[in-house]
């Protein structure tokens, strides 16, 4: 019997990632992402699965990030009873993230329903902390390079994708075929992760997108950073920078170090970390050694390089302090989370600057303000835009486009087919061109929804 890939989220669009991959009587999913952006893929969320849940005999996860685990929690509310397999990085992260991702949910539908601007009477969460507490007792952690067998005659092996911690892409076996996922993949030149390791053989790959029409720029992260926060510390004021709380903020985190200590800013300005999630994530950097780039000493002395900001009121405390000032807050594309506060406040005083990370998902109030938008609309309510806005080329977690085709090179010989995911329409279809033009390989950009041989 034949083995096929259902495109069910990460196809066409850059989130949501899930792939099913059904042969004979039983199905394994590829990631469990959550859609974020433009409300028409959000809506996707609440649209049940042309699978029932209970069908799906095993889950396996590159990595902790919500657009490849955020939906685990629902599909297990919903009737999955299966082991969901995992690095022991995305194990830990994931402990941190689900709950969070709940609790964010829970904390936006009762702020929408305290101030009545939701569609919905009541608003309600996808899913709330408890539904992620409780799937978290079905996820089963697997060493980089031990092969696993999660259905009889399966086979999984997690190798190091670089990224974020526990990333990984995974190589399946079933019926003869070899299917391998990209995962995300980092940079080889990420300034803490990491290189990916190189991609073993097999005859279909799944790779990731989200660079796919562009390179990178040759400054360093630490170099970019630099003229941005003198700018903003020398006229007193408060940059906010919206951080993906894994991997992102600890790069950032990093960074902003290492210039304090070439003299490069001011050791004295004041950095703040406020997002519980990313604080919790900066004390995993420890525990996993050798997944980084980063010694012992450097791992500890990362906890200490900022204010870790824990509490509500600890939060709200910040807008009483004057700049100059560093404040981190998740979330990265300014989705939710307690950044969506500090913009509130800061957004409205040309003095202050807003440094954005990383790529910004269409429909993101991130994306709005790297497109020029001069207002946001943030709880409800419009607010003025005179802050700077700054994006940051070089803090990308993903390999870019030059980096994708050189990682596909690692591969011993060719596969007979390459499907190009996580990507926007754009960047997968430049994607898609190149690898036909510079490896001469069938590639071809799954549509969402669509199935497709391996």
């Amino acid at each position: 019997m034949s083995v096929n890939i259902t495109f069910l989220g990460g196809a066409d669009t850059v989130t949501g990632s899930r792939y099913l991959i059904s042969h004979d009587k039983h199905r394994l999913l590829v990631d469990c992402g959550l859609f974020q952006g433009v409300k028409q893929l959000r809506l996707r969320n609440r649209s049940p699965l042309p699978v029932a849940p209970d069908q799906i005999d095993a889950v396996v996860l590159t990595h902790a990030h919500l657009d490849h685990s955020g939906y685990l929690p629902l599909l297990v509310k919903e009737g999955f009873t299966g082991k969901v397999h995992a690095t022991p990085g995305t194990r830990d992260l994931c402990k941190i993230l689900l709950p969070d991702s709940g609790h964010i949910q829970e904390e936006d539908a009762a702020f929408a329903n305290r101030h009545g601007f939701s569609k919905h009477a009541p608003a309600l969460p996808l899913y709330t902390r408890n539904d992620a507490r409780a799937c978290l007792k079905q996820i089963k952690a697997t060493a980089f390079g031990k092969r696993i067998s999660p259905i009889p005659g399966w086979f999984v092996t997690f190798q190091e994708a670089g990224h974020i911690l526990g990333a990984a892409s995974v190589l399946v076996e079933v019926a003869g075929r070899r299917i391998l996922f990209s995962g995300d993949l980092g940079r080889g030149d990420d300034l803490i992760m990491n290189p990916p390791a190189h991609a073993p053989l097999a005859d279909t790959v799944l790779i990731e997108s989200t660079y796919g029409d562009r390179d990178h720029p040759a400054d360093d992260l630490p170099s970019e950073l630099a003229p941005l926060l003198r700018k903003v510390t020398a006229r007193g004021g408060v940059a906010v920078i919206p951080v993906f709380a894994v991997g992102r903020a600890q790069a950032l985190l990093h960074a902003i170090a290492l210039l304090k200590l070439r003299k490069e800013i001011p050791r004295s300005v004041p950095v703040f970390l406020d997002s519980p999630m990313a604080v919790h994530t900066t004390h995993l950097f420890e525990q996993h050694l050798g997944e980084h780039r980063l010694t012992a000493q450097e791992s500890h002395a990362l906890t200490r390089s900022a204010t870790m900001v824990s509490s509500t009121d600890e939060s709200k405390a910040l807008a009483r302090r004057r700049g100059p000032m560093l404040i981190l807050s998740a979330s990265g594309m300014a989705t939710g989370g307690r950044v969506l506060h500090h913009l509130a406040h800061y957004l409205g005083d040309r003095r202050n600057m807003v440094i954005l990370t990383g790529f910004q998902a269409p429909g993101t109030r991130g994306a709005s303000l790297v497109d020029g938008a001069r207002t946001l609309r943030i709880h409800g309510r419009d607010i003025d835009i005179h802050a700077e806005i700054a994006q940051l080329q070089a803090a990308s977690a993903h390999a870019d486009a030059r980096q994708l085709i050189a990682w596909l090179k690692t591969m011993p010989g060719a596969p007979g087919q390459v499907y190009v995911v996580h990507g926007e329409r754009r960047a997968s279809d430049e994607l898609r061109k190149r690898i036909g033009h510079d490896l001469g390989w069938p590639a071809l950009v799954p549509e969402h929804g669509s199935v497709w041989p391996t």
